[in-house]
């Protein structure tokens, strides 16, 4: 299963949903998510494909709340990069010495961001689940993007169950496979979420709890987003 060019093109196209959602979210905003993001999923280019599936995942509501954050999408080795510095920003903080350095998805060998990209896909999908909006039919129509852009079927049924099963932060957590993926996950899933929604907090909060964050790497990581979102 290759989920790095999939989730490469899907972060990439955080910009263009960020450009278009401008126009349409104004003029459709009471539509509901299918009917705001039509426009979206007109488009015939990958790049336009994958706008309309971050979208969708997104939500219309969403997408106009996230904003800024969906901005900071500029391909897979972004979240590596936010990782590293939140990582060492961290221990910085600590006082001590310098540990091993962070082996974040921009500076691991190629075999193994394969393992990176799909814990992080996970994330996403788990965290745009934490407000309850992706119903069967929203469900249907992710999964109708994601063929377009990818016809790898072993990953189109990973990516079935990811969708339907009931939203769990143990599960999700169970993906990270190192330190290092732990963070790039809730990077992601922050980048995801609309922290002024009481379940996607309440959500967010529960996955750090089960990727076990310590507090002070949470903070950074949550810094991190921000920065970048400015």
């Amino acid at each position: 299963m290759n989920t790095r060019g999939l989730l490469d093109q899907l972060l990439k196209s955080g910009q263009d949903l960020l450009q278009n959602k401008t126009g349409s979210s104004s003029q459709k905003g009471a539509s509901g998510s299918t009917g705001a993001l039509g426009s979206l999923l007109s488009g015939a280019s990958g790049g336009a494909l994958a706008a309309g599936a971050m979208g969708l995942l997104l939500g219309s509501k969403k997408a106009r709340k996230v904003g800024g954050k969906v901005a900071v999408y500029g391909g897979l080795a972004a979240l590596g990069v936010l990782a590293y510095k939140a990582y060492g920003n961290w221990q910085a903080q600590q006082g001590g010495a310098a540990g091993t350095e962070p082996q974040t998805l921009d500076r691991v060998p190629a075999a193994q961001v394969e393992l990176h990209s799909q814990a992080i896909l996970k994330a996403l999908v788990a965290a745009a689940k934490a407000d309850g909006h992706v119903d069967e039919r929203e469900r249907a129509l992710i999964e109708g993007e994601f063929t377009r852009l990818d016809s790898d079927q072993e990953l189109q049924h990973w990516l079935h169950a990811e969708l339907n099963k009931p939203l769990d932060p143990s599960d999700v957590a169970r993906a990270a496979r190192s330190p290092e993926i732990a963070a790039e996950m809730y990077i992601a899933s922050v980048m995801m979420v609309d922290e002024e929604n009481f379940m996607e907090k309440a959500y967010l909060d529960e996955l750090a709890r089960q990727l076990k964050l310590e507090p002070g790497l949470k903070a950074e990581l949550e810094k991190q987003v921000r920065q970048a979102s400015l």
